[in-house]
């Protein structure tokens, strides 16, 4: 048989299987797909914002897909075309001319990664000192504590009923978060607490973990807090996250605006049981989330639970040249 026709037999075997394999891959693409929602295809891939700041979040997603979909077809389509107009001739068998230097292409390639390089960084950096603004006096301030294998949240709020605290003194259980963050606390706040453990669920949906009640359209200053080691606070559809750090304490703040239970979850692997530490969010209108605080009160959960750690010097020294 010539070599001709030893390569028109080789390939028929790959000519009758190129439809099964694209159809293979097609059925892959669409079977885990069949029940998504077009709708939901800007946001590519993020759940629906519930946060007055998410959708800068998500703005800045969706123009990071951007970039990266223009570099990517730039790329394939230079692959493609050497692939296509500088493959091997039939007939024509003479190595290719030998091309050692190309300054401009040279100088191409490394220009214009630096060009998007700092473009995303410029945006993130704009995007991140916003996120983490905070206000003077936040309507609201809740300290999450984070420890194996759970979440309790401290509500520093004047709860309605009880008795004022006598004197300024932060409670001891409160010393371990920085003086800057204790004066934004309310003077006149009773405090509740709430706690969870592995096995605590969801009294509405049963979903697991601890329940942690939010108002909507007020401002919530979270300072998170850990006990042991490194967590990270992730409630999901607010489309950002923040380490929760045994001696350094990180603080942000969110306004809710959607009404719901939405999950929550340690985004840190801290841990054998770390896939357990999951909790809730349930944003309630303002006078239903303060009929909760005295509800925490009336079963006794008054006060707060101890936050963590206490910051480390290296922490308090990087503190201090900041202000």
């Amino acid at each position: 048989m010539s070599p001709n026709g030893s390569d028109r037999s080789s390939r028929r075997p790959m000519r009758r299987k190129l439809p099964q394999v694209l159809t293979a891959g097609l059925v892959l693409a669409t079977a885990s797909g069949c029940s998504y929602n077009w709708e939901d295809f800007p946001r590519l891939g993020m759940p629906t914002p519930v946060t007055e700041e998410a959708p800068r979040i998500l703005s800045l997603w969706q123009g990071s897909w951007a970039a990266a979909l223009v570099t990517g077809v730039l790329v394939w389509g230079l692959i493609l075309w050497s692939v296509f107009f500088h493959r091997r001739s039939r007939t024509k068998v003479e190595v290719p001319p030998q091309t050692r230097y190309n300054m401009p292409i040279e100088a191409l390639y490394t220009v214009v990664p630096l060009i998007i390089v700092s473009v995303l960084f410029y945006f993130t950096a704009r995007d991140e000192s916003k996120l983490l603004e905070l206000s003077d006096k936040p309507a609201h301030t809740i300290n999450v504590v984070g420890y194996q294998w759970s979440w309790g949240f401290n509500y520093i709020e004047k709860v309605e009923g009880q008795p004022a605290p006598a004197g300024d003194e932060i409670p001891k259980e409160l010393a371990a978060i920085p003086k800057k963050f204790q004066d934004a606390f309310p003077k006149d706040a009773t405090g509740v607490y709430d706690a969870g453990i592995p096995g605590t669920r969801n009294p509405q949906n049963g979903n697991p973990g601890p329940t942690l009640w939010l108002p909507k359209g007020e401002k919530v200053r979270f300072v998170l807090t850990s006990r042991d080691v490194i967590h990270s606070f992730w409630v999901v559809p607010f489309l950002m996250k923040q380490d929760v750090i045994p001696g350094h304490t990180n603080v942000f703040e969110v306004t809710p605006n959607r009404e719901g239970t939405f999950m929550g979850k340690c985004a840190e692997l801290c841990g054998v049981d770390h896939s357990r530490m999951l909790f809730n969010v349930k944003v309630v209108s303002p006078e239903r989330y303060q009929q909760h605080l005295k509800e925490l009160a009336e079963k006794g959960q008054t006060g707060y639970m101890p936050a963590g750690i206490e910051q480390t010097d290296p922490a308090r020294n990087s503190e201090k040249k900041q202000l």
